[in-house]
């Protein structure tokens, strides 16, 4: 039996640059990376393999990653968050999408927002790049002004939280920021001498590791300033976000790669080869890595050794990131077409190459 057409009404996706308000539960994925960390670590086990739960087919080819949280998108009063290419970020009712406000920027919105508890109070703010220089904050009940953060360039990423309550992100003019969340005043900068345009991920201790144009993956102590590790492997630049299981950091490159590098020391520690760039940021399910590939294909990698366990074939190229929540992999691709997959219960064998 072919598969539903569009998602049933056990599960509700929102494709954009988007994020859902709430404190997520361990099954959800309510925004970039599935977290405020922007680590991409999921509970889902596809270790055995994957089938089809749904397909959805968008108007247009699909860039953005899925927000997913519980047994639909929501927040806690009910708006989804969407940044946009006309500059705007908008709230958007979650049962009717009818607009609640709309808070204007300079230039367009590439990165996914991120949400963050006010320092002193029950409300919550929303963060958001855009290429006019500036990270916004604004008030998410009211789209409000809070805050403006100036850097000198386009910011394409996500923001990402830190444990000491500061707002990290890199931006195209080649350097690494760390303003406070309380005022959005700059507390240090860290030079990278090269075009950031992926998020960057926190680990419990508030390091930070994210890939840049200038071809390296790098390890960063932001309370210090300093970078604590550059790694380099071929000459191609990292565009998709890395992703932090216990231990390594996960980054897809424009080498065709997958690697896995080892924390502390910045060492590699596997590679797994595909047949094209990786820009659709890597996740962890449980012991797996899942990725897609400019090749078309899906894969599942073991996280210990980077031995493949399956591929599947989605047929067209992926640059979204995925997500994982509520037993769904959800993956979405250039031409349109947007997959739920449900994990299989007996092993999948790998597929030839």
């Amino acid at each position: 039996m072919k598969p539903p057409l569009f998602p049933s009404s056990r599960i509700r996706i929102l494709l954009a640059a988007a994020c859902v308000a709430h404190i997520a539960s361990g099954a959800d994925w309510p925004m970039h990376r599935g977290e405020p960390q922007l680590r991409g670590l999921s509970t889902l086990d596809v270790t055995a393999g994957i089938e089809m739960a749904w397909t959805f087919k968008a108007p247009k080819g699909v860039k953005s990653g899925a927000a997913i949280a519980g047994d639909r998108v929501y927040l806690g009063d009910d708006s989804v968050y969407i940044g946009s290419g006309a500059g705007f970020l908008y709230a958007l009712n979650r049962n009717t999408g009818k607009p609640r406000w709309k808070y204007e920027t300079d230039d367009k919105i590439n990165g996914g927002p991120t949400f963050a508890k006010v320092p002193e109070g029950p409300a919550t703010w929303i963060i958001t790049g855009s290429n006019d220089g500036n990270l916004h904050c604004g008030d998410g009940a009211t789209g409000k002004a809070v805050w403006k953060a100036p850097t000198d360039n386009y910011i394409n990423g996500t923001a990402a939280l830190t444990p000491n309550g500061q707002v990290i992100f890199g931006g195209c003019d080649s350097a690494l920021h760390v303003v406070n969340l309380a005022d959005g005043k700059e507390a240090r900068r860290v030079e990278i001498d090269a075009y950031v345009a992926s998020s960057v991920a926190v680990d419990e201790k508030g390091g930070v590791y994210f890939g840049h144009y200038g071809n390296e993956v790098v390890g960063i102590d932001p309370n210090k300033g300093e970078i604590r590790w550059k790694y380099r492997d071929r000459n191609f630049p990292y565009f998709a976000s890395v992703c932090l299981p216990e231990g390594l950091v996960i980054a897809g490159g424009r080498d065709k790669r997958l690697h896995a590098i080892d924390r502390e020391k910045g060492e590699s520690r596997w590679q797994f080869p595909t047949r094209g760039a990786i820009d659709s940021s890597p996740i962890v399910c449980k012991d797996s890595v899942v990725f897609a590939s400019m090749d078309g294909r899906l894969y599942c990698v073991a996280l210990t050794d980077g031995t493949e366990r399956w591929t599947y074939e989605i047929g067209a190229p992926v640059t979204a990131s995925l997500a994982a929540a509520d037993g769904i992999l959800v993956v979405a691709a250039e031409d349109g077409n947007v997959f739920a997959f449900k994990p299989k219960s007996t092993p999948q064998p790998p597929t030839s190459r």
